[in-house]
């Protein structure tokens, strides 16, 4: 899952959470047993070079070990999926590090391997990961033969000189071949990635921006604030005085803009930072933001599922290990690479259905909160807040008979409502 404006993408974005059987009521037709169905997402781990600002997991391979890679993520991934004993996997995503790196090959095996030990859904959306690159657009046609149905694109940016500045190996030229070539594969399934708040960027850049990516974007756009991370090469030129971020409140109204722009254009909101028109929200993620188990393969990939293989009655997060070399050892010794398995807390579950759901503009309702916490419902947990209340009389929150949302100012400033949230959480729950 991307980092994401606001700061409530940092709030409890990376904490597992425990599923607990004997408290979860179980509604077949909204969950459809919550623990036979699952999502699967696979982490290519290389790139050929590392962002200025990136520090996701991510690496510049040594050697030239793609088809050894391939094969671990196909054993992982089968034992797994035999440790869950899911039965159905309703999305695949490949992300990265550079998936579009990875040989065909490698998507056509893993989809096979899941289709021999849980069902793919004829209408699973399996999406792959995209630098615009000559390389990458060079491999769409295979890439969509062996099985991908969505393609996520790296624009990042349509300024030559931003990209440079952020490390990036494509053009603006490049991502606009490749947003065309991939829209002619998967029409209506297409999702570009932008940035803004970038060093040296202005208001009226972003405008000409926004205006040029609408012209030939497909039907799904996701913009992310960067981010200033520690370790990483942007945050040193920052330290050192070289390079300068931008004001909040200049961020601000750009993402404000944008999102005006955007709906003017056909685009709805539907969680923080995805907008979406034609019905082409991207079903992989609202699986995260739902609740819904997932399984992660590949190197520091995270997961939530019952380990019934395992003789397990609860989710246990699970993360693998993060260095690929260590981690290929790993699964060849004994078929995954599983570092760390935890049980947690029915408050760290609520903590996530919470902080998750509230980034969807629909929040979070009523029947989807009673499966995670049936004796305390919505209302009783935040009705009575003082907080809460406040919030509500301000306009930023929202609480009737459809459930607990953000309006559309709320969430501009979601990562303020969420501690408020939290607070009130833990002190019922506790």
């Amino acid at each position: 899952m991307r980092r994401a404006l606001p700061a409530a993408s940092r709030v409890l974005s990376c904490r597992l959470r425990r599923f607990s059987t004997d408290i979860v009521t179980e509604d077949v037709s909204a969950s459809n047993n919550l623990t036979k169905e699952a999502s699967l997402y696979v982490h290519w781990p290389y790139c050929l070079r590392r962002c200025t600002y990136c520090n996701f997991n991510k690496y510049v391979p040594k050697d030239n070990n793609g088809h050894v890679m391939a094969e671990c993520l196909q054993r992982e991934t089968e034992t797994l999926l035999q440790l869950s004993q899911v039965s159905c996997i309703t999305s695949v995503f490949f992300g990265g590090g550079t998936p579009s790196l990875a040989p065909p090959s490698t998507i056509s095996i893993i989809l096979e391997t899941i289709s021999k030990h849980a069902s793919l859904h004829d209408q699973a959306e399996v999406t792959l990961e995209v630098n615009p690159t000559l390389e990458g657009r060079s491999k769409l046609v295979d890439f969509h033969h062996a099985g991908v149905n969505r393609f996520s694109i790296g624009v990042q940016s349509l300024q030559d000189e931003d990209l440079k500045r952020l490390g990036r190996d494509h053009s603006s030229a490049e991502a606009l071949q490749c947003i065309r070539e991939a829209r002619r594969l998967c029409p209506g399934r297409v999702s570009v990635d932008v940035m803004f708040g970038r060093p040296s960027q202005t208001f009226e850049s972003w405008e000409v921006e926004l205006s040029e990516l609408l012209q030939v974007c497909d039907d799904h756009v996701s913009l992310y604030q960067l981010t200033l991370e520690r370790g990483t090469q942007l945050f040193k030129q920052v330290q050192g005085g070289n390079v300068t971020m931008l004001d909040e409140e200049v961020v601000s109204e750009m993402y404000q803009h944008a999102r005006k722009t955007l709906h003017q254009h056909g685009f709805q909101q539907y969680e923080v930072s995805n907008f979406a028109r034609n019905k082409s929200g991207s079903l992989h993620n609202l699986s995260y933001w739902k609740g819904r188990q997932y399984i992660g393969v590949g190197p520091g990939a995270h997961g939530r599922f019952v380990p019934l293989g395992e003789g397990g009655v609860s989710r246990e997060a699970r993360t693998q290990t993060l260095e690929p070399d260590v981690w290929i050892r790993e699964v060849q010794e004994r078929g995954h690479g599983t570092r760390r398995r935890i049980q947690l807390s029915h408050l760290q579950l609520l903590e996530e259905v919470l902080v998750m759901g509230m980034r969807m503009t629909k929040g979070i309702n009523h029947k989807h909160w009673e499966l995670f916490s049936p004796v305390l419902g919505l209302n009783e947990i935040f009705g009575v807040s003082v907080g809460v209340r406040e919030l509500l009389q301000s306009g930023h929150l929202i609480m009737d008979d459809r459930g607990l949302r953000c309006s559309w100012d709320g969430l501009a400033v979601l990562d303020s409502i969420l501690p408020v949230l939290l607070v009130e959480l833990e002190r019922q729950i506790c």
